[in-house]
């Protein structure tokens, strides 16, 4: 089985990106190649589920490969018109912010990782402001940069997959039971998840009912940002590298990995669909605390056990945020900005980026 991460996916981590994390946080969402094959099982082409506000008209599967940049979002045929002429799409708020200290500024953007068509209207895919710090910031700092995604197949490979079927190992026939009744109307994605150690088949549940709830890889904010970022002097970077990003998961124990697997077990498929949808909601308003308040009610929620659940949180999103921290700050220069995309549960909070850029003498306030 091969399987390659989408780090501009994850959804508790969508709760926590898409559990994240949205977060996620953590930020990411992996997909197996065969994840085509489950697509009928899935029902999630062409799904008759009702779509919120503002979803494309239909979910399509995102590609094994590693994201590139999208194309421009369609445009929405199906609004109506005023009198005065056609109503005009605005793009969402979005979580922006501006950090400065002296001559030194930070732009940063919470991401969903996925998104609508909808979410980035052709004639203006972002606000304003939002395109104005684009333009004046030299660099473009992502998760992790669009060079190392290509480099990712072997590593999840090597890290995530057995050969044999470990996951039945992993596991108490209490939680394994849990998997099989989950996914008893795709014997494919239960073949497949069979070989996999429970991180990662933590991380392909969740894709699974965030496909359902019709989100798309290829409208995340991420691809959306860098169609927008085609400048010939701009480079675009990471925060972390591949190797960090993966060894955040293989490190955990297997007592974490096994809560994070229960987590997303807790509640039914179309809880965690309703879930996914008040994430994309909240991120629209645009304000981080706010979508951070709500992910860790949420995780308060679905914890198996509260120690190990925040031993996760640790390692998955606040030690991350620490790492980002360090190097947004070591990539800005007095007169030369940066500009930062990352999770949108990664910002707010006591523990969050916004709070640890204060803690090193920036100002923070809303973009």
């Amino acid at each position: 089985m091969s399987v390659v991460p989408d780090s501009y996916v994850k959804p508790r981590f969508l709760r926590a990106a898409f559990a994240q994390a949205t977060a996620i946080v953590l930020s990411f969402v992996l997909f197996t190649a065969g994840v085509a094959e489950w697509s009928s099982s899935f029902a999630v082409v062409g799904s008759r589920t009702p779509q919120a506000a503002g979803d494309a008209s239909s979910a399509a599967l995102p590609s094994s490969a590693p994201p590139t940049p999208a194309p421009a979002p369609r445009a929405d045929r199906s609004t109506g018109t005023t009198a005065s002429g056609p109503v005009r799409a605005q793009p969402p708020r979005m979580p922006f912010y501006v950090a400065t200290k002296g001559a030194t500024t930070i732009y940063v953007l919470g991401t969903l990782h996925v998104g609508f068509a909808s979410d980035y209207p052709p004639e203006q895919p972002f606000r304003k402001p939002i395109l104005a710090a684009l333009d004046a910031s030299p660099t473009l700092a992502l998760e992790i940069s669009p060079d190392e995604l290509l480099l990712s197949q072997d590593d999840v490979n090597r890290y995530g997959v057995c050969r044999s079927e470990c996951l039945i190992d992993y596991l108490p026939d209490s939680m394994w039971k849990k998997v099989e009744s989950r996914m008893r109307n795709n014997p494919q994605a239960l073949k497949e998840l069979r070989h996999t150690r429970p991180w990662l088949a933590s991380m392909l549940i969740e894709t699974y009912d965030t496909l359902k709830a019709g989100f798309q890889s290829e409208y995340g904010t991420e691809a959306q940002l860098q169609n927008v970022y085609l400048r010939a002097r701009g480079k675009i970077v990471g925060l972390e590298t591949l190797n960090e990003q993966i060894s955040t998961f293989t490190r955990l124990s297997s007592a974490q990995q096994r809560e994070m697997l229960a987590q997303d077990l807790v509640q039914t498929p179309a809880e965690n669909v309703a879930d996914v949808k008040e994430l994309h909601r909240l991120w629209r308003i645009g304000d981080a605390d706010a979508l951070k308040a709500w992910d860790d009610a949420k995780g308060s929620k679905l914890a198996r056990s509260k120690t190990l659940a925040a031993q996760v949180d640790n390692r998955v999103v606040y030690e991350r945020n620490r790492r980002f921290v360090q190097r947004m700050v070591a990539l800005a220069a007095p007169d030369k900005p940066v500009f930062v995309a990352i999770g949108a549960l990664h910002l707010g909070g006591p523990r969050g980026v916004l709070e640890l850029l204060r803690a090193r003498g920036f100002v923070v306030g809303a973009g």
